[in-house]
């Protein structure tokens, strides 16, 4: 089995493979490879493992990065900027109906490459040809979307932190209304919906984490009891997957398990309805409240 280390191009980027090629590298090395978009400089960010061969050959590491290969980055992005400048010049001058986010420049200036974004496709061969003449070098014209766009340029959410995909973010996973729906949230798309216009990422965060068991347990008027406490707990669950009222303890001869099903006492009735009042009031409490929050 090869033995590879993982390789990030990009802040919160996604990790791609090497195999070690006989290189001595280890975590937070820089390292010279060569990626799909051309000869490129990586971090190091997971230890030296193995993974089994599959048919899709590995790419090896090239050598580490050097001064001369540092020094040469530091280069390309002055030329990022001129590119930048002067793609932003052709694009007005040419009138096209489109938003350059990003320019990059591979290690040997092979490949110079532009993202940009667009609400419809764009005709940009007469722009790439006005770069190549410019640059005497191979152009690729990417169009990204506005969540990657987010990610490269990097905002403040609503909670007042940087935007998670600018953060911790990898990858996009699909995020859907239904998601706000499963947790009660007001369907409001302005308190939704992030920087980018899109359902924010963080409505997931939470939804991943129900199980069929919790789809069960936190219908209304549900109960379980807790096994690990003593004594039995009998724990009340409202309709809201995020929080879960703990109440009351359960009282000897009312509530109990299996071993204590000798001892069991059906509730009196005015009890019973005692709580559904408690449970109704604390409903219409949590929803006086969350229009509230929703009007501020």
């Amino acid at each position: 089995m090869p033995e590879v280390i993982g390789v990030r191009f990009k802040p919160c980027g996604k990790i791609y493979d090497f195999e070690v090629n006989g290189i001595d590298v280890n975590k937070g090395n820089l390292v010279v490879v060569e990626s799909e978009l051309g000869l490129n400089i990586g971090n190091v960010v997971t230890e030296r493992h193995t993974v089994e061969e599959n048919e899709k050959k590995l790419k090896k590491i090239i050598r580490k990065a050097s001064e001369e290969d540092l020094y040469q980055r530091q280069e390309n992005k002055k030329l990022e900027i001129e590119a930048s400048d002067n793609c932003l010049e052709r694009i007005m001058a040419r009138g096209l109906p489109m938003k350059l986010i990003w320019t990059e420049v591979t290690l040997d200036r092979r490949r110079i490459i532009f993202y940009f974004t667009a609400e419809k496709r764009i005709d940009f061969r007469e722009l790439v040809k006005d770069l190549a003449a410019k640059f005497k070098t191979r152009i690729e014209m990417r169009q990204i979307g506005v969540r990657d766009e987010a990610k490269i340029i990097g905002s403040l959410g609503i909670c007042g932190r940087e935007v998670c995909c600018a953060r911790f973010l990898t990858s996009f996973e699909p995020i859907s209304i239904k998601m706000a729906k499963r947790q009660e949230l007001v369907l409001n798309t302005g308190k939704l919906s992030g920087v980018c216009g899109r359902l924010m990422c963080c409505l997931g965060f939470e939804y991943t984490e129900i199980s069929p068991e919790d789809v069960a347990l936190t219908e209304e008027n549900s109960m379980s009891i807790s096994e690990d406490a003593e004594p039995p707990e009998m724990v009340v669950t409202s309709g809201d997957i995020i929080e879960e009222v703990e109440e009351p303890v359960a009282k000897p001869g009312i509530v109990g398990i299996d071993s204590h099903r000798e001892s069991q006492r059906p509730a009196p009735q005015s009890e019973q309805q005692e709580h559904k009042e408690k449970y109704k009031k604390f409903k219409r409490h949590r929803r006086k409240r969350k229009r509230k929050l929703t009007n501020q």
